[in-house]
């Protein structure tokens, strides 16, 4: 029998996964929205279907692995909310499941380190009911869960380079402020070493070697695209979303010594200067 991926709200992270696990023959079947993203995804290879809208019965009892990156809302998990009694049932038989959790659920520690065995004190309301997540997905006996904490996201189409272009940057400035990163494809690689190494019941750090002030990244970008350097601004004086905002309300260095030390990934983009400039490099790539 194949290996087969149930990926629910089958995204940015999810979908990088899939690139990797298609070619070696895997069926990925992929939950999303709406029939447009489904077709979208069926034309990467994986088996786009519409949820919620769609009896799942049949991918259920097919797969050997299950990953979820659907956030929860006031009312919870939404896929536990709809299927934990079916996810119940097929645990135990389950090869690998993952939970796309967010470093959020470790709050603010004043530009401090954090570790996977760092007290859960979130101080966001979206980093509290992560929290509740992952517990709730923990509790389902037999369940082979693995958590992973992930960085602030990033990768091709998700990066600061249109809005410097447009000239819509700027580099906010609160004193102390790290945030921690990620590129989309060290998570697919954490991922995909996970799935190969199980350890039912681990919770993983996914970030990069290099927490940085966010107008040290945007100031890069920049730089890497020959531009004036944008505007400081003080946090206090920015003009900002209540979400974008609330990001500031936490500072914390991520600790990922355990996806090295466990999972043996060694990153492919250790620090935002080599993310950044790849990405550069291939959207240079795709315009010629």
């Amino acid at each position: 029998m194949g290996k087969v991926l149930l990926s629910f709200g089958h995204g940015f992270s999810a979908r990088a996964l899939a690139r990797r696990l298609v070619p070696q023959g895997w069926r990925v079947i992929g939950t999303t929205r709406t029939a447009e993203k489904a077709e979208a995804l069926r034309k990467q290879g994986v088996e786009g279907v519409v949820w919620p809208g769609s009896d799942l019965s049949k991918a259920l009892g097919a797969a050997t692995h299950l990953l979820t990156s659907v956030s929860p809302g006031e009312e919870g998990d939404p896929v536990l909310n709809a299927l934990e009694d079916e996810i119940a049932a097929i645990a135990e038989r389950l090869e690998w499941a993952g939970y796309l959790s967010t470093t959020g659920v470790y709050g603010d520690h004043e530009g401090e380190w954090v570790t996977e065995d760092t007290t859960l004190e979130p101080s966001t309301e979206r980093g509290q009911r992560r929290v509740v997540a992952e517990a709730a997905w923990a509790a389902i006996p037999g369940l082979p869960l693995h958590i992973f904490r992930l960085a602030g996201i990033y990768g091709p189409g998700r990066g600061p380079f249109e809005k410097v272009r447009r000239g819509t940057a700027r580099r906010i400035i609160k004193q102390g402020q790290v945030f921690s990163r990620a590129h989309v494809e060290d998570i697919a690689q954490v991922l995909e070493a996970s799935i190969r190494r199980p350890n039912p019941g681990a919770a993983y750090n996914v970030c990069d070697d290099d927490p940085a002030p966010p107008q040290d990244v945007i100031g890069y970008a920049a730089e890497l695209l020959g531009v004036p350097l944008p505007p400081a601004v003080k946090f206090e004086e920015a003009d900002m979303s209540p979400m974008a905002r609330s990001f500031y309300a936490e500072s914390k260095r991520v600790d990922n010594s355990r996806i090295k030390d466990e999972l043996g990934v060694a990153l492919i983009y250790p620090d935002y200067r080599a993310g950044l400039s790849a990405l550069l490099a291939e959207e240079g790539a795709r315009e010629k």
